[in-house]
Order: C-alpha cells, then structure tokens, then sequence
C-alpha cells in the first residue's frame, strides 16, 4: 500500500495548480484544453470536438461530415473525466533518466505484476509463466513478432485479414499474401513458411476468430486488441503462444502488447534496437491507469465501457431497421466468462452493407450523405461493405445517427421514426 503523507505539496504544487486551472477551462461540453495546447493571451485554448467551433467549442458547424472512419476510443473519455484524480500522476523531470530499469529489463517489474493481475481479473489470457514485452503500438509489436519468428524462417508468406499489414508487410524479408484461408487448399496443412496473423474479435465485423492453418512451418500471432469485456463476450482465456493485447481500446490510451515466452528474446533483441525501450513516462502513466481499471475487480471502466458501447449498437440497430436499403452484421448474445452473464453485442465497429443492386460503392453513398466509413475493399472484401466506428466522442456518434436518420427517411418505402 502506498502511504501519501498528510504535509503541504512543495515542488508538486505548480505543476498539480496547472493542472487544476486548464481542467477548469470550460469549452462547453463539446471539447477540451490541454496542458500541451495551444496559449493565447497567456491561457490554453480549447480544442474543439469535430463538428464545433468558437472560442469555448459552443458553436455547431453547419453541413458537418460524421466521421465514423477512425478507431480512436473517445468514447471512454468521461470516465476518467470522472476518475481523474485517481489517474492523474505527476512525473518529475527526473523521473526515470537511464534507458532501462535496475535490473536491467526494460519493463517496469511494478507494471509487469499489474498487467498479470488485470489479465486474470478480466479473465481474457493466461498469464502464467508468460514473459510479457511492452510496447508502443501495434505496428512496432506486430513487427517485431514477426521479427521474432523469421529468424528460422527463409522469405515467410504473411497472412491475415488486416489491410493496413498490407502495405506495412510488403517488403523484401516478408510476401504478403492476404487471407490465409486461400493458401487451404481443401485442408488447413500447408509446408509453406508462413505467419499467419488472427484479429479476435476481427476487425471490422466483430466476431471471434480462430487460426485456419496448420503445420511445421506455420507461425501464428493472434491479436486480441478488441478482446475485452467493451467489445465482445469472454468465452475463455486466450492461452496461444503469442498473443497481442493494447492499453488503447481497453482505456482509451496509447499502449501496451503481451506475448507468450518462445520468441520473446528476439523481440526484445529488436525492441532493443529499434527504440533502446518504451518511454518511461508511458510506463507510469500506464501502470497508473491500469491500477485504476484494477480497482473493484474492473467493474467501474467494464460496466461504464459495455453500458455504453451496447447503447450505441442498440440505437444503431433501430435506426437501421427502419431501413431496407442498408443492413448491419449480426452477433449473437453470449456467456461472457468475466460478467458471469449472457451479453448482448457491442461491438467496436458496426459493418453496414448496401443492398441495393446500384449501390455497388457503398462508401460513396455515405459520403454523399456526410458520412465518412472505411472501405470495405480495405478489409479485402467487396465495396457493397463500410466500416463505421462507434468508438470516438459522443458528439461523433450523435451526429452519425443524425445523418443515418437523414438518409433512411429520404428511401422510398421506408419506415419512419
């Protein structure tokens, strides 16, 4: 247990008053100032929310696009508001100098234990006698993954369902070759060298996944960056040799990624020299907010996260089915291991369909609604598909539903609201 001493702040002081007067600036509910934001006349700014203007964010622009592309997680963004002084840490320009640890690891050991315990409470991975590297994003870790496991490998195929590993992927060392379902060949062996890469819950439909290859010369890395109690039901804790996991959508923040113990020395062997260690800084702030979720057996941030995104999913679907030109991926309710209750879905992302026949550029008729999705081209899958996210702020989101709204009641034979 931490004892905080009952004596007046000395050097601490400034920095927690700075703190206190830009969170005190009001911008309306529809943006917010920051510490490392803009001044003006020797005050922070506030940064608007998309779609508001003025100089306190009060102001609704006109003829705004609802940008439902990106997968930033705003949408958690009250709760800390609400726990902000129990997330908040301040870090002292000494804190931390060297490049690793003392002993020499370049992981903090105190953040090690906690993201052991935040996996067993969750009960979404097994961490026991598990190594763990620390991270800063999902690209570095999935590279140096695949770093890893290629040292015994000559030119491994690289297969997923991701698009954005495409154009990351496609280099001299490694061949991209898209979904790993068309290297089967009627049977899931196969004696190509290959990676194969499974997003569980998959982005962008939702739904769990599991490898479809198998043999001697096939690596797996599973990415469960959507595996927590938010986004999907818990069936079971992921026990794979080499598993991803990230602080961003389980708190909103920029973050970390687990993996099993085979090929952890090579990871840390390119870690080492792509970036001598993740910052410090985000290790505290890390291990901070990771002791936040912890608190109550994580039912503050799960319930607050799950309350909020199946309320979101929910009024999409309504909004929808007043609809016969578009349609949403189904997922069915299931027994969530860490709740101990049947759920309903809630999704990060909702993939939408155009069904008519003349809809063939699904995005493009979004767009011309003032909508903004992701392509489903980009997911290597057809056109007729949109990605929209339901992560980002509340403002977001409510305009979303304002331009579906506007462009289900201009189809003939639709039902109105």
């Amino acid at each position: 247990n931490l004892c905080i001493s009952r004596k007046p702040l000395s050097w601490s002081a400034r920095a927690a008053a700075e703190a206190e007067a830009v969170a005190s600036i009001s911008c309306s509910g529809h943006g917010r100032a920051f510490l490392d934001g803009l001044i003006e006349n020797g005050k922070p700014v506030c940064e608007c929310n998309a779609c508001y203007g003025g100089p306190d964010c009060s102001q609704l622009l006109p003829n705004c696009v609802a940008d439902a592309d990106s997968g930033d997680p705003l949408f958690l963004e009250p709760f800390w508001m609400k726990n902000s002084g129990r997330s908040t840490v301040v870090i002292p320009g000494w804190h931390r100098m060297s490049y690793d640890y003392s002993d020499n690891s370049y992981i903090s050991q105190e953040l090690e234990k906690n993201i052991r315990k935040l996996h067993a409470i969750t009960k979404n991975a097994v961490t026991d006698g598990r190594n763990i590297v620390f991270g800063a994003g999902a690209t570095q870790l999935l590279n140096a993954a695949i770093y890893a496991l290629s040292m015994n490998m000559s030119s491994p195929r690289s297969r997923c369902r991701k698009a954005f590993l495409s154009e990351f992927f496609e280099a001299k060392q490694f061949q991209f070759h898209g979904d790993a379902s068309l290297l089967r060949n009627g049977t899931s062996k196969t004696t190509e060298n290959v990676i194969e890469f499974v997003a569980s819950p998959n982005n962008p439909d939702g739904n769990l996944k599991k490898a479809v290859l198998e043999g001697p010369s096939v690596k797996t890395i599973h990415d469960y960056a959507y595996y927590w109690p938010h986004y999907t039901a818990i069936p079971a804790p992921a026990d794979e040799d080499l598993m991803i996991f990230t602080m961003s959508k389980l708190t909103g923040h920029a973050g970390s990624r687990f993996r099993d113990k085979n090929v952890y020395e090579n990871m840390l062997q390119y870690k080492s020299l792509a970036d001598s260690g993740t910052s410090k800084d985000t290790q505290l702030r890390a291990l901070k907010l990771i002791k936040v979720v912890l608190e109550n057996g994580g039912r503050g941030i799960y319930n607050f996260a799950y309350k909020t995104m199946r309320g979101r999913w929910t009024k999409l679907n309504h909004v929808l089915s007043l609809s016969k030109r578009f349609k949403l991926q189904e997922i069915p309710s299931s027994f969530c291991n860490y709740s101990r209750t049947v759920r309903g879905a809630s999704p990060a992302y909702a993939w939408l369909k155009c069904e008519r026949e003349e809809d063939s550029n699904c995005s493009a008729v979004l767009r011309a609604a003032k909508i903004i999705g992701r392509e489903g081209s980009l997911f290597e899958s057809d056109d007729r598909y949109v990605r929209l996210s339901l992560l980002r702020s509340q403002d977001d989101f409510d305009l979303l539903l304002r331009r579906l709204n506007d462009l289900i009641s201009k189809e003939k034979g639709a039902q109105t609201m």
